[in-house]
């Protein structure tokens, strides 16, 4: 599954007469942290990997590596565009990392001045959401939640709990009925998972944004649908459904996932589930190690080299496909040698992104975790988990690793 040590130390292209280890498949599935561990052995803060249909990246593994990569863009540009491999025909419009890394008119796929313009539409258009109530929202939902299974004793807090409400609450800030909400779940969780549906619920997930478009035509709102539309920058059509579609992937992923391993972490180390319940320990701080140690995205798509360059000893040729590990920098050995040791108030984690493209919504995620949290506690006494937490087990993606079940019992 892994490169040789002795592959030629330059494009990954040039790798492909060796036998490159595979960010996708039954291993990477299972035991990513091990492939990371193992190819920063073999190559170093940079290595040569294969995505989805075998189609090569490099995998940024160094956190000051990923650092520089994140934070120039003229460097590292995120225009698909200039994609060597899309551009020569080597990568289909129906791969399943086109929903990942292809071009979009929305501010991830842009650079310079194009992005500053539509990133400020975003981030007014999420300022304002917050300031009509994420909390309060998050509370109700929660509640709403909880009241689904609370009779019985005993849930899956994955299933039942954190796969939803961060869905429920970005429905309210992007206009969307709660039901569709609901129904974008397994569609976002497609689309970050890959595969061969990946492209298809991403057609579908645009196709419910675009109908929400054209009713917040004629039915505006206080929502962020309505401030992309009213928003001074002008944007289009195209590019309203895109940052749409962008906030709800990101946005849902991303939450979601952090919350059920905030909560993984909180009841497997009973020490800081007693330090909740007694004040002692804030919810952001448990948020804070989480990000550091179990990033919700493990890889960032993408980058693109703008020209020829080194990066951790490989020469990288322009039109490169970079991506970024969160997961792998976080826990890199040159900046946290006592791995495992204390993080508590340390925010230089790499798990929002960094430079330009650092996450706008970060703040709302962590208001929607800290409220699941604090009201989970405070509705079911005596929460413990339903199995020795050896047996909780995960399963990933090329981008994400997931908390497969959460199972609890708690007092009636």
């Amino acid at each position: 599954m892994s490169a040789s040590s002795d592959s030629p130390r330059g494009c990954p292209v040039a790798h492909h007469g060796a036998e490159l280890a595979r960010l996708y498949g039954p291993e990477a599935a299972t035991d990513p942290a091990g492939i990371y561990e193992r190819l920063r052995k073999e190559h170093g803060s940079v290595a040569p990997v294969l995505l989805e249909g075998e189609v090569p990246a490099w995998l940024v593994l160094g956190y000051r590596d990923a650092r520089r990569v994140l934070d120039n863009p003229r460097q590292f540009t995120r225009d698909a565009r200039i994609w060597r491999d899309w551009r020569d025909g080597l990568v289909e419009e129906t791969s399943p990392l086109i929903p990942m890394l292809g071009w979009r008119p929305d501010c991830v796929s842009q650079d310079g001045e194009p992005h500053r313009r539509l990133r400020a539409a975003v981030t007014d258009g999420l300022r304002a959401a917050a300031g009509r109530g994420v909390r309060r929202h998050a509370t109700h939902y929660a509640n709403r939640q909880i009241d689904a299974f609370v009779d019985a004793g005993r849930a899956d807090l994955v299933g039942d709990y954190a796969e939803y409400l961060p869905m429920l609450v970005l429905s309210r800030i992007l206009g969307l009925p709660e039901a569709e909400g609901r129904d974008l779940v397994e569609s976002c969780a497609q689309v970050l998972g890959g595969g061969e549906d990946a492209v298809t619920h991403d057609a579908r997930i645009q196709e419910i944004l675009a109908r929400l478009v054209e009713r917040k035509r004629s039915e505006p709102g206080g929502d962020l649908a309505t401030a992309l539309l009213e928003h001074h920058a002008g944007l289009d059509e195209d590019e309203i459904v895109s940052h749409l579609r962008l906030v709800l992937i990101a946005a849902h992923t991303t939450t979601s996932n952090l919350l059920a391993r905030v909560l993984q972490l909180v009841l497997t180390e009973t020490s800081r589930l007693a330090g909740l319940i007694s004040g002692q320990l804030n919810v952001s701080e448990v948020v804070e190690e989480v990000m550091w140690d179990s990033p919700p995205l493990a890889v960032l798509p993408g980058r693109f080299a703008a020209s020829d360059l080194e990066l951790g000893g490989h020469r990288i040729q322009e039109g490169d496909l970079l991506v970024l590990g969160l997961a792998a920098g976080n826990l890199d050995p040159e900046i946290r040698p006592d791995t495992g040791g204390p993080v508590h108030g340390n925010q230089a984690h790499l798990a929002f992104s960094s430079g330009p493209h650092e996450c706008p919504g970060q703040n709302i995620g962590q208001a929607v975790i800290q409220t699941a949290v604090d009201v989970l506690l405070h509705r079911l006494p005596g929460l413990r988990l339903a199995v020795p937490p050896e047996d909780l087990s995960s399963t990933a993606s090329t981008w994400e690793s997931r908390l497969d079940s959460l199972p609890v019992e708690f007092g009636v």
